[in-house]
Formats: C-alpha cells, structure tokens, sequence
C-alpha cells in the first residue's frame, strides 16, 4: 500500500515493511521495522529504532516510541502508551533538550504477549511471552511470562491456565 492507494498514510522512506502488512489509515511510521502478516490500525505512530515483529497486531490509536521491539504474534489493544524515558525534562541547563540529552530506554514485548486496551508501559520494562496485560493497567515493572497482570501499578494475579482459584481452565479439571 502507497501514498497513491491511501492519501492518509505518513510513511517514511526509511521504514521496512514486510511481506502482506496490512495498514488502516492515518498512520505515521518512520525509521521502523514492520515484520510480515501485521496488521496496524488507524491513528497509529511508530516511531525510529522500534520494531513489531511477524503476524502482530497493533490496534488504533497506539503509540509505539523510540527503543521498542515487539517480538512476533504479540496484541496490542487500542490506545496502548510506550514510554522510552524514566525522568524526562524538557530543558537541560535553561536550553531546549536535543537528542544529545537524552538516552532511549528500551522495552521489550515478547512473543505470544498481549497487551489490552489503554496500557500504559514505563521505560526498561519486559512483557514476557504468552504473558497478558489487563485493560487500563500502568506497567511498571517487568511482567513474567505466561502470566497476568492488571491494575495501577500492574500486579501479578495468576498464572495462564489457571483460574482465581487455582484450577486450569480446561474441561474437567
């Protein structure tokens, strides 16, 4: 899809995209990577030095900054906040910060992860694999894989496979 099949996409020249990406209007990407099979919704920006991995999708409304890599078959909902900076200022000295200021701090998504709707994840944190991040939750800390978390601050409720009470979810058990 190009700037002549969809007037509403702001995708710069640097960005790679893969085989079969599907992408909604009003997007912005620049400087990233976009793996095959990923699905990317409308008003969405991700940002340079980020990369979403194979057959993810990124619901509407995300923003994805600097120094985030999704790993492949990862959810993101709608309206999900990345954060690449734990202390951020806009001067430094009475000046305008410029890049020279500012280091990125990455966060990583792993594989098989889902994030609900209106996530908001601090800078330095890692989503585990298969682990699920509940609607409206803050991320402040690295999140287990195959787990759940949920509230503000995320806390660990569970296991994957396993109710509040501690039985799996599967018939019979």
């Amino acid at each position: 899809m190009d700037k002549a099949t969809n007037p509403h996409l702001c995708i710069a020249p640097s960005v790679k995209l893969g085989k079969d990406v599907k992408l909604s209007q009003f997007i912005n990407l620049y400087g990233c990577e976009i793996g095959d099979e990923t699905k990317i919704g409308a008003f969405v920006e991700i940002q340079k030095n980020s990369t979403v991995g194979k057959r993810c999708k990124i619901s509407s409304h995300t923003f994805i900054c600097e120094g985030v890599t999704i790993e492949d078959n990862v959810f993101i909902g709608h309206g999900v906040m990345f954060i690449n900076d734990t202390f951020p200022r806009a001067t430094t000295n009475g000046q305008l910060q410029t890049e020279a200021d500012w280091k990125v701090e990455r966060t990583i998504v792993k594989k098989g992860a889902s994030v609900g709707t209106g996530v908001t994840i601090l800078a330095n944190i890692t989503i585990g694999e298969n682990a699920i991040v509940g609607a409206g939750s803050v991320v402040t800390k690295n999140v287990p894989a195959n787990s759940i978390v949920a509230g503000n601050p995320a806390k660990f409720l569970r296991p994957i496979g396993k109710t509040p009470i501690g039985k799996t979810m599967e018939a019979g058990k």
